[in-house]
């Protein structure tokens, strides 16, 4: 298989909506733990203690997604040196690397966005218990 400048270029625009997608969830991350914090440094209470340990495990993933996501990026660049150095079997090895470290990016992505979701149905099983259940 032959690999030109061209094929880790194709992964620029990818790479770079998962790191803006990243750091808008870390952004907002720090928002809530921010509020959370307030909340909690006025009236402690365990419910906010356990919600702020659980942002603090997701910003950590996502400090984690950010760095394999930019390592990919690095990876690709690097790939791209190595192409144009004439130095091929080295440019594929690279591009590899960089495609393990998007999976490996991916993957920590779906670890966050699995915490996450189960932290929203925790948050709303007290709406669930106070909606009336129809009968149909």
């Amino acid at each position: 298989m032959t690999i030109t400048l061209t094929t880790p270029a194709l992964l620029f625009p990818a790479i770079s909506l998962l790191l803006l997608a990243y750091t808008n969830r870390f952004l907002a991350l720090g928002a809530r733990v921010r509020e959370l914090h307030s909340q909690y440094r006025d009236t402690p209470d365990i419910q906010l203690q356990g919600q702020i340990a659980n942002l603090r495990h997701r910003v950590v993933l996502i400090r984690n997604m950010q760095i394999l996501g930019v390592s990919s990026l690095f990876s690709c660049v690097f790939c791209m040196l190595m192409l144009f150095a004439g130095w091929e079997i080295l440019g594929k090895l690279v591009f590899a690397l960089s495609l393990v470290l998007m999976m490996s990016s991916l993957t920590v992505s779906l670890r966050e966005l699995q915490i996450s979701v189960r932290a929203l149905h925790l948050h709303l099983s007290d709406f669930d218990e106070l909606t009336p259940t129809s009968n149909k």
